[in-house]
């Protein structure tokens, strides 16, 4: 598993290219300014930033009690992306109709289309990470025989 600062890279280094890519992107595509962009992702980063560190770390303790393992099939990388933006869709909602002053109608549609966006970031960010930082195997991290526990 993961320890702490692996957990931290992967969560800032996440949320900072992501925004740097979000801002100029989500102004192009839906005509708000650049910087109206820049303060709704840099509040959802924040907010994000904290889901994606208790998200990773329950989803991979529900992956070891459920398969015993940390490796990611594609359908299982889907299934990650998927519950991720669905848990930060319900936080965004009215956070972005309000900052925006548009109906919730126009927040879901937008929040949709940016969850799509993140939802494909995310599965490209997390397969290349892994490849980049593998997750250690279990059995290098397990205590030899007679060590001590401490």
């Amino acid at each position: 598993m993961r320890n702490t600062w692996d957990r931290i890279r992967h969560a800032v280094g996440f949320e900072v290219v992501g925004l740097l890519i979000f801002a100029p992107l989500a102004s192009w595509a839906f005509g708000y300014e650049l910087h109206e962009m820049g303060v709704i992702g840099a509040v959802a980063s924040l907010i994000a930033t904290g889901w994606n560190y208790l998200y990773n770390v329950l989803f991979d303790k529900g992956m070891l009690r459920y398969t015993g393992q940390l490796r990611k099939s594609v359908p299982v990388r889907v299934l990650h992306a998927v519950l991720f933006e669905l848990g930060l869709l319900i936080v965004f909602l009215p956070s972005v109709a309000w900052y925006l002053g548009i109906s919730l109608v126009d927040a879901l549609i937008m929040d949709i289309a940016v969850a799509g966006f993140y939802m494909v970031y995310a599965l490209v960010y997390n397969w290349l990470y892994d490849i980049v930082f593998p997750v250690p195997s279990l059995k290098a991290q397990a205590k030899p025989e007679g060590a001590a526990i401490g």
